[in-house]
């Protein structure tokens, strides 16, 4: 155990010290991060999913310490239990397996959408434990536990999204641990907030990636492309099972930043319709400003 992991782990009694085990719900590409990261930093980390071929694949990896499918056995023995599951499962989840939750843990979920998600499910969790919604930006395209990595976690942003029902000491605990982890800037918004920004980071740009893949036919010009095509599109090799969900979770939102998408590509046709040089290049002035912020 790192000298960092000790001092973090001391806000808190309950996560204290060498004692504090985690437990990872889904060991998909993030759930195998969290565990690798965890092991790699001393910590006792046990997984729980419902695909054999995956626990098998995650011990003999040293990802976990020791996996099951039943939560029963595991939750038990668990301080800290991090859910990786898509947003819709996790209150099921909460409702059938809640009872053998460790006296005292505290639960971390890390959903790309928070309105909706993180209220509720405080509502449905014990008294005595405690739901605290985070969400590191390290996410990746590709799925399954083959593809996790502990590096991604190496400069990320970390957010971490309190309402009310939140301690400072989980707080605390959970900023402790994203610095543990590797994360960078490490922040905290209100729900609202981070599904706004999430729609026009995230989700927006996914809409986008998707859309110009399927503008046309273009297998023909695989051996023509470039970097900008490249670097535009990774992320349009996409999970269709879970980002669906996340879209209509942040409908709303998302709705609203594909009209103004659409609006700054209508108004970028114009100006090249009327052949207007000056008006394109003050708009890429302008977007090169705005980029440069982003570093």
């Amino acid at each position: 155990m790192s000298p960092k992991a000790m001092d973090m782990n001391s806000l808190h009694p309950r996560w204290a010290g060498s004692r504090c085990v985690f437990g990872i719900v889904g060991l998909g590409v993030m759930g195998g991060s969290f565990a690798a990261r965890l092991r790699q930093l001393g910590y006792k980390v046990y997984g729980m999913d419902l695909d054999p071929d995956t626990l098998k694949y995650a011990l003999e990896q040293g990802i976990i310490d020791s996996g099951s499918p039943d939560p029963a056995q595991i939750l038990p023995l668990c301080d800290v239990v991090i859910f990786c599951l898509y947003p819709t499962r996790i209150q099921p989840w909460i409702e059938t397996h809640q009872q053998d939750l460790k006296p005292g843990a505290l639960l971390l979920e890390i959903s790309g959408v928070k309105t909706g998600i993180t209220q509720p499910l405080q509502e449905l969790v014990r008294p005595d434990c405690e739901l605290l919604s985070i969400h590191p930006m390290c996410g990746r395209e590709s799925q399954g536990i083959r593809y996790s990595d502990p590096k991604i976690f190496d400069g990320a942003n970390f957010l971490i999204i309190p309402t009310s029902r939140n301690t400072p000491e989980s707080r605390r605990f959970v900023q402790g641990l994203a610095r543990e982890l590797g994360c960078g800037t490490i922040s905290e918004l209100d729900p609202e907030s981070h599904d706004r920004m999430i729609g026009f980071l995230s989700q927006l740009t996914h809409v986008i990636a998707v859309s110009l893949m399927n503008t046309h036919e273009n297998s023909h010009l695989v051996q023509y492309t470039g970097d900008s095509f490249r670097d535009l599109t990774r992320i349009a090799r996409i999970n269709e099972n879970m980002w669906p969900e996340l879209f209509l979770l942040n409908r709303d939102i998302l709705l609203e930043e594909t009209d103004q998408f659409l609006a700054a590509v209508q108004q970028f046709r114009d100006m090249l319709a009327a052949g207007d040089r000056q008006g394109m290049k003050e708009a890429m002035i302008e977007s090169t400003k705005r980029r440069e912020k982003f570093g």
